[in-house]
């Protein structure tokens, strides 16, 4: 999902009705709107996080509370952390009458439209996840030779830039090499994407290491920006960024390779999916059940303690 306008998306999971703007698109996680007519900032969207969790590409049946109020603001934090990198899509998370409405504010941002890169620009500095896999199977992550030897958890010798193709609602990205990338948006394109990926890991992983968490990867999306901002194609952040939704985040002090990592991200209820306690057949069609109250409870405490820990403040 992004601030450019993607195609029709699918039911909008209960989304508001908000006075002066029009629902469009409902994500896994976000929804947009557009202005009813036009705005001050000119071509803009409202862009709301909402507390729905998704995972293994479902979007559970159940909400964390207060996970769309994380979400942007980390977001937001991360936005100024990283300005003098590269220039971002917000234009304003006030309230106001060409700001936000009251009843979704704090967890939404009115953004500038961009025309987004269909890339997921993925930096990894360590191994886990679906690089993992494909290390195992392969020896590589998308088209990159590794070392032998290396386990769940290694901290690689250089961060990677490893990109996956954005799939639809229900769908799963998948990682593609870098040649793929520029076959399909140019070489200067993609090779701009993946000096600024490289560039915003390097500075959000070392900000993190200072506050005790490792930033194992993340995942980022860009546009090009209309006239106006930073100049007509200018490379532009958007979507969110550097939250437990697009990153995995590691307590340093618990970090031992060679095993799954505790984390501040959504790996709780991954977890729980594919135990024995929930009775899921990942394999199968069934949709995966209700969390319990306890697994909502322990994902709600893992994501304000990512932003508490990163940002040293309360989520007020």
């Amino acid at each position: 999902m992004s601030a450019g306008l993607p195609g029709p998306g699918q039911a909008a999971h209960g989304a508001p009705d908000l006075p002066g703007w029009r629902h469009t698109y409902a994500g896994k996680v976000r929804d947009l709107y557009l202005p009813d007519g036009d705005h001050p900032a000119g071509d803009v969207v409202l862009v709301v996080a909402s507390d729905r969790i998704s995972a293994y590409d479902h979007v559970l049946p159940t909400p964390v509370p207060g996970k769309g109020t994380v979400l942007t603001q980390l977001s937001l934090w991360w936005f100024e952390q990283l300005a003098d990198l590269v220039p971002h899509h917000v234009v304003t998370a006030d309230r106001g009458p060409h700001g936000v409405p009251d009843a979704v504010a704090g967890r939404a941002m009115v953004c500038r439209r961009l025309d987004m890169y269909p890339v997921e620009c993925v930096a990894r500095g360590y191994l886990t996840g679906s690089g993992l896999a494909e290390y195992r199977t392969t020896g590589e992550v998308c088209g990159i030779p590794l070392e032998p030897g290396l386990v769940d958890g290694s901290r690689l010798p250089h961060p990677l830039f490893t990109p996956a193709t954005k799939a639809a609602v229900g769908e799963h990205d998948e990682n593609v090499s870098f040649d793929v990338v520029a076959a399909q948006i140019g070489a200067d394109a993609a090779e701009r994407l993946r000096d600024l990926t490289l560039a915003v890991y390097t500075r959000a992983e070392a900000i993190a290491r200072e506050r005790g968490v490792i930033l194992a990867d993340t995942k980022l999306e860009f546009g090009t920006a209309p006239a106006g901002l930073g100049g007509a194609g200018t490379v532009v952040l958007g979507d969110e960024v550097l939250t437990p939704d697009s990153s995995r985040f590691w307590p340093a002090d618990a970090w031992q390779p060679g095993r799954p990592q505790e984390s501040f991200d959504k790996q709780y209820v991954r977890d729980w999916l594919t135990s024995a306690a929930s009775g899921w057949d990942r394999t199968s069609d069934e949709p995966p059940p209700p969390l319990p109250d306890d697994v909502v409870e322990r994902t709600r405490d893992r994501y304000l303690e990512a932003y508490e820990r990163l940002t040293g403040a309360p989520l007020t």
